[in-house]
């Protein structure tokens, strides 16, 4: 018999009213199938945030955004962009590791493996392959 928080098969309580799932924050997991303009929003949101995931759409949408307005910036010969690109650049270096540490994590690294990014070409593709692979299960140790 179900009362008003619900019960499991087994008749014991769930916790919650009716039986519903607690809440999830949404920004504690990794979103899979982002869009560009969610992604950009959550890079925002979990600005310094170096604990729990990031999904492969999370993390490419954003670095092409960000590609795309370095671009944008680089081709102008305006010296105002150039000083507002310096000022975005310097903006997203804490967000741009932090999600890098969030895109590790998801493939059951730590985050601390982007130091690899200090050897020329060769870290950078161990990060880029890593960064591409798909999540595993063993990543949720990194959840909060």
């Amino acid at each position: 018999m179900a009362n008003y928080y619900g019960s499991n098969p087994y008749g014991e309580p769930s916790g919650t009213p009716y039986g519903t799932p607690p809440p999830v924050d949404p920004l504690s997991q990794p979103l899979r199938g982002a869009s560009i303009g969610t992604a950009y929003v959550r890079f925002w949101k979990k600005y310094a945030v170096f604990s729990g995931r990031a999904s492969r759409s999370e993390f490419w949408w954003v670095y092409l955004v960000n590609a795309i307005i370095s671009a944008v910036v680089n081709l102008t010969n305006s010296e105002a962009l150039t000083i507002l690109g310096g000022i975005y650049s310097l903006a997203t270096i804490v967000p741009s590791l932090a999600l890098g540490a969030r895109r590790l994590h998801d493939v059951n690294r730590s985050g601390w493996w982007q130091l690899l990014g200090i050897i020329p070409i060769i870290g950078w593709i161990i990060l880029i392959v890593w960064w591409a692979t798909g999540p595993k299960p063993e990543g949720t140790r990194f959840d909060v």
